[in-house]
């Protein structure tokens, strides 16, 4: 028992008496730049670029919800007024385009 713990006892004592003449090294900076140098995740302006990408998504998806909201009132206005055996090739367009745009303001809401 005595061959076991010896080794350990010496290696633990090594150890703990070396670990402060070692020299401290600071963990890396998390944006691989040093402290002094500014961050890589803002503008020049001092705003953070995930602020503005978010502020100007939502100002996309504002225009394209207003959008939305025109061609689904004419394309409520168009069925209106066809009859029920009637499809019109304009309406169908209108429905891709609504796809298409809540396609796209879906994708920038799952973003982030």
């Amino acid at each position: 028992m005595k061959r076991i713990f010896l080794p350990a006892t010496a290696a633990l004592t090594v150890w703990l008496l070396l670990t402060p003449a070692l020299p401290f090294q600071r963990p890396p900076h998390p944006t691989g730049q040093g402290p002094d140098e500014p961050d890589a995740n803002h503008l020049p302006n001092g705003k953070l670029q995930q602020d503005e990408i978010l502020k100007e998504d939502h100002e996309k998806s504002l225009k394209d919800a207003a959008q939305l909201v025109e061609l689904a009132e004419s394309l409520k206005d168009e069925i209106e007024k066809d009859d029920a055996h009637v499809l019109s090739i304009s309406s169908l367009k209108k429905t891709e385009e609504i796809e298409k745009i809540a396609r796209r303001i879906r994708s920038r809401m799952k973003r982030f």
